[in-house]
């Protein structure tokens, strides 16, 4: 039976989707990480593995560091 790992929960803005993050140990002797979002009644559901991840997790944070910038150019 594969083991579930629940790692992160929570909100996101401004459209107040619930996201959820999980660690899948599958039977097979490999794990995914599973994202979990909830708008209202419809989910969404990625099963990704090590590699669309780091890719993935490395394409939001070169976009929020983008942002950041941004917000600190427009308020100056």
């Amino acid at each position: 039976m594969d083991d579930f790992i629940s790692l992160d929960k929570f909100l996101s803005t401004p459209y107040r989707q619930e996201i959820e993050l999980q660690q899948i140990n599958h039977e097979a002797g490999f794990s995914t990480l599973r994202l979990r979002i909830r708008e209202i009644k419809r989910f969404t559901i990625f099963e990704i593995d090590r590699e669309t991840a780091q890719h993935w997790g490395k394409a939001l944070t070169d976009w929020a560091k983008t942002q950041e910038q941004g917000a600190s150019k427009s308020a100056g």
